[in-house]
């Protein structure tokens, strides 16, 4: 199969004409997995050079069409532009068209495929810990799952299902990074500075609104142990796993023990010849049952099948929602909390190795940092070619590590130690009105924030989807991706239905929101209250202030709320001369209307009268 590395339009071209020969050809499936018999295909010597001449003359063309005398590419543009193809980018692809109608979106992802974390994750072990039912679109239900919790895998598949069924394939740039974003105030648009990541040229686009959906935990966090450039052998992050480099009856060490060394450990453990798991901090972890699995779908799908799988997944929100009160610092939620620290020291007591119950019942809050839902993790501390230690790792030597005990060898070193969290943009600069940065912005405040998890003040027609004080801690983040989507819809409804140009939030709005998240956050909750150092605090070392820009601090259902019903005194409409001539022209016709109504009803009655003093 022929693959050309082009520019991103000559990909785009590749992949048309590569899905479309493997279709034909090799017989494929459609999104419900309906097998499409291969089709009989010949064609001349002739026939094959038109074939590939029309692909390269189009290719072509396109580079040509859009290069400017500068050797830039000219400015592509189209109508909404996504950072990312994860959730939150094909959630908004496919709300556009199921709302409105509007296909006119141009997504860009720096990976070769979509699945956003789930792409970039594939290290052994990778699952969701939240059922996939919930884990997924409320109008397209993940109901295929082979497990409960489904695979990394299985998750990538879903979003290419989606994006498949609504026709967002082709209208991604994949392998494709943006770096700056800035907002041209004549022309009341955004423009973007794109790179193809294959090529490294350079191009310009050009859209009406622009979406930040690229996520936070992108950036593998670098190892704060010095010596990393002196190991014999290969250290790799769960983000950036290498599945060329052989574990078996290899060393290895693996830094970190949350959520994701819980899934690789179990996973690899019988591979190696030795793994030595080095324990940084403690975390709770409970048991998971993941031994339900659906039943495969059927070609036709009843509609009583249908509210049966919106039922299940209204009873897991709703248990979800339930786990929301042991971090809310009330006096029941403090009582749930204690009920479930007991019943996981129970779980741990039970399951583990005795020597380890030291290193794994932490003694802060449930909840204060994420919990680890146990696949695996505590069975495997029994086999015999594991130790698990907190002894820190004081440098890293040809061999392996150094602690105060000695050397610990090592084949291979693993990295599960989570992600840079300093950025929520992930290195993307992004300029609003008057060249202030959100950087700058961010500043002003004292961290990253944003109204409603989505838009700031200063940045007219932008929207950041899973951003600032998104996480949840007890539920499902799809759940907020999309809700954050269908909230900035409804707000951008009036540009859209031509009566402004621009939407921007209020500065005053922006304020009093941020201001009442963080009190919320820094004296109510146990992200703050639960005696826990975690990733969800950044702490200002000069004033002390501490700040939480990952969590929102209340029920899910109150989001849901908030976004269905949006605070429009909050927003200012911008209109140009040609909006505001439109928009008069619209009320004058509407004016006109009624009087002709109220006139004919009027002309109505008198006739009737008429009529009716005849008689």
């Amino acid at each position: 199969m022929l693959h050309l590395k082009l520019t991103h339009a000559a990909y785009i071209h590749a992949c048309d004409y590569e899905w479309l020969f493997e279709r034909r050809v090799k017989g494929s499936t459609d999104a419900l997995g309906s097998t499409i018999p291969p089709a009989r295909f010949s064609l001349t010597v002739h026939q094959c050079f038109v074939l590939i001449g029309n692909i390269i003359g189009n290719i072509i063309g396109n580079m040509m069409d859009n290069i400017d005398d500068s050797g830039l590419k000219a400015p592509g543009y189209s109508q909404f532009a996504c950072i990312g193809a994860g959730f939150s980018g094909v959630g908004l692809g496919a709300t556009l068209k199921r709302w409105y109608g509007l296909s006119d979106i141009r997504i860009f992802e720096r990976e070769n495929d979509v699945g956003g974390v789930w792409q970039i994750n594939q290290y052994p072990g990778a699952a969701c810990d939240i059922p996939g039912i919930l884990y997924s679109f409320s109008f397209e239900p993940s109901t295929e799952g082979s497990r409960r919790f489904p695979p990394a895998q299985e998750m990538r598949s879903y979003l290419r299902r989606v994006a498949y069924k609504y026709d967002l394939l082709h209208r991604i740039s994949f392998n494709t990074s943006v770096e700056h974003c800035e907002w041209d105030e004549e022309k009341r648009r955004w423009r973007l500075h794109v790179q193809d990541r294959q090529t490294g040229i350079l191009f310009l686009h050009e859209s009406q609104f622009l979406f930040a959906g690229a996520g936070f935990l992108v950036k593998p966090r670098e190892l704060d142990v010095p010596g990393g450039e002196n190991f014999g052998g290969t250290i790799m992050h769960s983000a950036r796993w290498r599945h060329d480099v052989s574990l078996e009856d290899k060393n290895v060490v693996v830094f970190g023990n949350g959520c994701t060394a819980a899934q690789i450990v179990p996973t690899i453990v019988d591979k190696t010849k030795h793994l030595t798991q080095v324990v940084r901090t403690k975390h709770w972890i409970t048991p998971l049952d993941d031994s339900f699995a659906f039943t495969p779908l059927p070609k036709t799908v009843s509609w009583s099948t249908r509210c049966r799988w919106r039922f299940q997944r209204f009873l897991i929100a709703l248990s979800c929602e339930i786990e929301y009160l042991a971090m809310s610092g009330s006096k029941i939620g403090n009582m749930l909390g204690q009920s479930r620290m007991e019943m996981a020291k129970k779980y741990v007591r039970a399951a583990a190795p005795d020597k380890y119950h030291e290193l794994l019942i932490p003694e802060f809050k449930l909840g204060c940092k994420r919990r680890i839902f146990d696949q695996g993790y505590i069975k495997s501390l029994h086999a015999p070619n594991i130790t698990l230690t907190n002894e820190p790792a004081l440098e890293i030597v040809p061999e392996g590590i150094r602690t105060k005990d000695g050397i610990t060898e090592a084949d291979v070193i693993i990295l599960a130690n989570g992600f840079d969290t300093s950025g929520l943009l992930f290195g993307i600069s992004v300029t609003g009105r008057g060249g202030e940065s959100v950087t700058d912005h961010w500043n002003s405040f004292g961290g990253a924030e944003a109204y409603e998890t989505t838009a700031m003040s200063g940045f007219p027609n932008f929207f950041m989807l899973a951003g600032p004080n998104s996480a949840t801690g007890h539920t499902s983040v799809v759940i907020a991706t999309e809700n954050a989507i269908n909230f900035a819809l409804r707000v951008i409804k009036p540009v859209l239905d031509g009566e402004a140009t621009r939407v921007e939030l209020k500065r005053e709005a922006e304020v009093k929101y941020v201001d009442e998240l963080q009190n919320k956050l820094q004296n109510d909750t146990v992200f703050s209250k639960g005696g826990c150092r975690s990733w969800y605090f950044k702490e200002d070392k000069a004033t002390g202030r501490k700040w939480n820009a990952f969590i929102y601090p209340y029920w899910q259902a109150y989001f849901w709320y908030r976004c269905l019903f949006p605070t429009w005194g909050d927003w200012e409409y911008g209109q140009d001369r040609a909006t505001r001539t439109k928009k008069s022209a619209r009320q004058t016709s509407t004016i006109i209307k009624s009087i002709a109504v109220v006139a004919l009803l009027v002309l109505a009655e008198c006739y009737l009268r008429y009529q009716w003093g005849r008689l």
